[in-house]
């Protein structure tokens, strides 16, 4: 009994290093999958909580299809960009926000009207943040409560003509994982300066307050706008598009625009025009315009009626990522019977009811970072409970081990995963290489068995690591020979790339390995590897004694690419199809040549071949003439 209680309390510290771990590797940006289960979460619970009316603060002044039918172009033309603002602004609005970059040059008098029109009301214009890479990075070596800001490279500000006459906000959105905007960015910075976003420069002119950058969260005069910690705002959606309030900019050419959607309101001009490319996927709505995004981001920092997930929140979800998980293990030691497993069901099902009634009352609790923090420990523990008081749980990781020592490891965990994994045939794509010694006959002829022994079982390693090294798994070694597959356990885009850098590095590796071994033996020897991409049948083969392998032509072709490779001077064949589906421009250091047209005995279509070789290897093959293999 004192041994199972200490074992309990390892398994409830370990739980709740494990859950802290979770939260903190999050919080510090790892763990990226995470983002998009959150997303994924974050959607279903905003669909749940149903379309919302917004406060009627906001109108759009959409450039859609309908303007650009009229004017024939698009961006829109300057002049007629100064009339929508023109007729705007005698319609007396808070404040005029132009989602609209103004960055380049145009005819100078629709420039000089639209700077002109600019000074005649308040205005904020758009400018982007052009970042270094796809993330957003943040200087490690800053200090203080701004250290947090994306940085970026550059700000891509409006002509000088229209800022004059304008305050400037950045219109960056931070779409995460899943490419839909889950927060806004309320601050940026570079090395020297720091810029507000422009859904934030709007609303500060609309509600007319003093701005005010506290540690963790902002203020507008008296008004408290809570953050995430990167100064962040947290948005959800009202509805899908249009639920702010949209009028279309062609209202304005027409002369029919309604002065009660203008005055006295916040009014966006911005782009949605179909194949603009300013659109966002949300949980209502596949295609949202990025203008509406940011009226949506306006709408709660003016109304205060957002989503919250500052400070506190994100104490609530640390917390929660410990605790929980210590609960629900604690209840399955407790009782190790059903009643265990039912009361750690209640607790999530709980758990899971508290999340989503918070979300829909506005505070945002992490979901993404519990599950992950509560499911593996409880899994982990309730099958160490089954393996503790099972001999056939000790019986299959008898065999688990012993499957691992003839598996390569990624097929050994989809097994223990999925043990009828490919007990019916498959077709996928992947990626097959073919290696095989030459000379290695005649040298058995004239050679002691055990160096022949030695001689194969340091050729065996060397493919076995650089299959490894290149994520391939060898489906057999074929006494002087392997089959190296890129497809399993599952199809990867990338399977093609990996099968054509193992190819190369097992021309370098084998070349190296020859060179190495004493002259009589490394004259008689030689090589040749052929690669190919396409259609396979995966499956087991064997009844008592199973293996995993792949049949099919696109195996066949690969197979005979070495002898295509052996008849053109040539080790290494490669087919075009692998080199298209590599996505393959050539190396620095390697010469490819090609292509040539070869027939494969015993297949009657032609297969486009090239070669690749070290730079000191033999000369090119010609490119036209056909083999007959």
């Amino acid at each position: 009994m004192r041994r199972r209680r200490v074992q309990i309390l390892v398994a409830l510290v370990l739980t709740a290093l494990w859950g802290a771990g979770i939260y903190a590797a999050h919080a510090n940006g790892r763990l990226r999958f995470l983002d998009r289960l959150e997303a994924t979460l974050t959607d279903w619970r905003t669909q749940v909580r149903g379309v919302q009316r917004p406060p009627d603060l906001v109108t759009i002044v959409a450039i859609d299809d309908t303007v650009v039918k009229r004017g024939g172009s698009y961006p829109l033309p300057r002049a007629d960009l100064a009339r929508v603002v023109d007729t705007i602004v005698q319609f007396k609005p808070k404040v005029i926000g132009i989602d609209l970059l103004l960055v380049d040059r145009s005819a100078a008098i629709g420039d000089a009207t639209l700077a002109n029109t600019l000074a005649t009301g308040p205005m904020v214009l758009a400018a982007a943040a052009i970042f270094p890479s796809a993330s957003e990075t943040v200087a490690p070596d800053s200090e203080g409560p701004l250290a947090v800001l994306p940085q970026a490279e550059r700000f891509l500000q409006p002509l000088p003509a229209f800022a004059d006459h304008a305050e400037v906000g950045i219109v960056n959105v931070a779409t995460g994982q899943s490419g839909s905007p889950l927060s806004v960015p309320m601050l940026f910075r570079t090395r020297d300066k720091v810029e507000l976003s422009f859904p934030l420069r709007v609303a500060a002119r609309a509600l007319d307050e003093p701005l005010t950058v506290a540690p963790d969260h902002l203020r507008i005069g008296e008004r408290v706008v809570p953050t995430d910690s990167d100064f962040a705002l947290p948005i959800t959606y009202y509805g899908p598009r249009r639920t702010i309030r949209t009028v279309s900019a062609q209202s304005i050419f027409d002369g029919t625009l309604d002065r009660a959607a203008i005055e006295n309101r916040i009014v966006v001009i911005g782009a949605s025009v179909a194949g603009g490319g300013d659109f966002y996927p949300t949980p209502f709505d596949s295609l949202m315009p990025g203008v509406e995004v940011v009226s949506t981001a306006i709408t709660q920092l003016v109304a205060g009626d957002g989503i919250v997930r500052d400070r506190r929140v994100r104490i609530v979800d640390a917390l929660t990522a410990i605790l929980l998980p210590v609960l629900l293990v604690g209840l399955l030691a407790w009782r190790r019977s059903a009643l265990g497993i039912m009361a750690a069901a209640a607790i999530m099902m709980a758990w899971a009811g508290l999340n989503l009634f918070t979300f829909t009352h506005g505070v945002w609790l992490n979901a993404a970072t519990t599950l992950a923090a509560a499911v593996p420990p409880v899994l982990v523990f309730a099958g160490v409970q089954l393996w503790a008081g099972s001999r056939r749980t000790q019986y299959l990781a008898a065999k688990s081990r012993s499957l691992a020592q003839f598996q390569a490891p990624a097929v050994q965990e989809w097994l223990a995963r999925d043990p009828d994994f490919l007990s019916k045939p498959v077709r996928q794509d992947a990626a097959v290489v073919f290696l095989d010694l030459s000379g290695f006959t005649g040298l058995s002829e004239r050679s002691d068995p055990d160096e022949l022994r030695n001689l194969l079982k340091a050729f065996h390693a060397l493919i076995d690591r650089t299959a490894a090294d290149c994520g391939g798994m060898i489906t057999g070694f074929l006494g002087d020979g392997a089959m190296i597959l890129f497809g399993l356990p599952r199809p990867m885009p990338d399977d093609a790339a990996r099968a054509l850098k193992c190819a190369i590095d097992l021309h370098r590796g084998v070349e190296r390995w020859i060179a190495s071994l004493p002259p009589p033996i490394a004259g008689q020897l030689g090589f040749k590897i052929g690669a190919h991409y396409g259609e396979i049948v995966a499956s087991r083969l064997g009844e008592s004694h199973q293996h995993l392998t792949a049949t099919g032509d696109t195996v066949n072709v690969a197979s005979r690419l070495m002898e295509v490779a052996a008849q053109n001077d040539a080790r290494l064949a490669l087919s075009d199809t692998l080199l298209d589906a590599a996505d393959f421009e050539g190396t620095p250091d390697g010469i490819l040549s090609g292509p040539l047209l070869a027939r494969i005995r015993g297949r009657s279509a032609v297969v486009t071949v090239w070669f690749w070789r070290d730079p000191d290897g033999p000369g090119q093959v010609a490119t036209t003439a056909e083999t007959i293999v």
